[in-house]
C-alpha cells in the first residue's frame, strides 16, 4: 500500500524561513531510515507558496491563476512524502517518528491518505485498456526516472 504523507503549512514554512541545522540533521537521519527499511518512495519540502500559484476550475468557464502567496488554509502544505507500507497502521507508525521543530512550541498535524492502486477501480469504471494504457505510462515514467 502506498500512503501520501502530508505536511502542513504554518506561518514559519510560509515565511520562508530554513529549517535549524538541528531538525535538518533529524530530518536526514529519519529519511535515511525510512529508505533502509524500504518504505521511502518520494518526497521533499515545497517552496511557500509566494512562489506558487493556484488555478482554478469553474464549469463553463476558463481555469483563473492566482498567484501566490496563497492564503494560510488547512489544506496548504509545506511537503510530502510517499511511503509505501504493508498497512495504514505501519505508515502511522513511521509518522510518529517524524522529528518535530525543536524551535516549534505549537501543535501540528501530518495527513495520512492512502494511494488509489489499479486494483481499487472496478472493471466498469477502468476497462482492460485503459487499465494497460496507465500501466504503460508507469513503467515510462520509472524508466525515465532510473535514467536520470
Amino acid at each position: 500500500m502506498r500512503f501520501l504523507i502530508i505536511i502542513k503549512a504554518d506561518a514559519k514554512s510560509e515565511s520562508g524561513a530554513m529549517p535549524s541545522k538541528q531538525l535538518i540533521e533529524a530530518m536526514g537521519r529519519y529519511n535515511e531510515e525510512l529508505v533502509k527499511a524500504g518504505v521511502l518512495l518520494g518526497g521533499e519540502g515545497l517552496q511557500p507558496s509566494s512562489q506558487g500559484a493556484r488555478v482554478t476550475f469553474r464549469p463553463g468557464q476558463p481555469p483563473t491563476v492566482t498567484d501566490g502567496p496563497l492564503p494560510l488554509t488547512p489544506d496548504l502544505i509545506a511537503g510530502y512524502w510517499l511511503f509505501q507500507t504493508r498497512s495504514k497502521e505501519e505508515a502511522i507508525a513511521w509518522v510518529k517518528k517524524i522529528p518535530a521543530d525543536p524551535d516549534s512550541h505549537e501543535p501540528w498535524s501530518v495527513d495520512i491518505r492512502r494511494v488509489f492502486e489499479m486494483e481499487d477501480f472496478p472493471s466498469e469504471v477502468l476497462s482492460p485498456e485503459e487499465a494497460a494504457r496507465e500501466n504503460t505510462l508507469r513503467d515510462e515514467l520509472a524508466r525515465r526516472q532510473s535514467a536520470s
